[in-house]
């Protein structure tokens, strides 16, 4: 295996993260650089570098990560007044962390399209 993503650092306690959740699966955790009042990051503890790389055998993983998403969204008091989830890949799609990762975005009215957003905050 190529050398270790900060996500490896996180799942391993060798970088500290404010962990929100975490299974056998999966571990969610705040974002370093919010853009909603609650943006947590969903990983799955198992390294896929991007969706390109997500193989048949890994589709109930994937779905876990959505899953632990709407478990979050109801143990924090959010999911009925809405969240985003996100899952970038590669360079063009905005993927900076070569390790599968959801975004969930919540506490605030997002818009759409989001590249409306970054221009309104220009």
């Amino acid at each position: 295996m190529s050398e270790g993503t900060i996500f490896d650092k996180i799942i391993q306690r060798e970088i500290p993260a404010n962990i929100v959740y975490e299974d056998e699966f999966a571990l969610a955790f705040e974002d370093i650089n919010p853009q909603a009042p609650t943006h947590l990051l969903i990983i799955p503890k198992q390294r896929i570098a991007t969706c390109n790389d997500i193989e048949k055998d890994q589709r109930e993983l994937v779905g876990h990560l959505f899953w632990v998403a709407g478990e979050i969204a109801r143990r924090e008091g959010f999911a009925e007044a809405g969240y985003r989830t996100v899952m970038n890949c590669n360079d063009n799609g905005g993927q900076t962390v070569y390790h599968i990762h959801v975004h969930l975005l919540a506490g605030k009215a997002l818009g759409w399209p989001p590249y409306q957003e970054r221009k309104k905050q220009a």
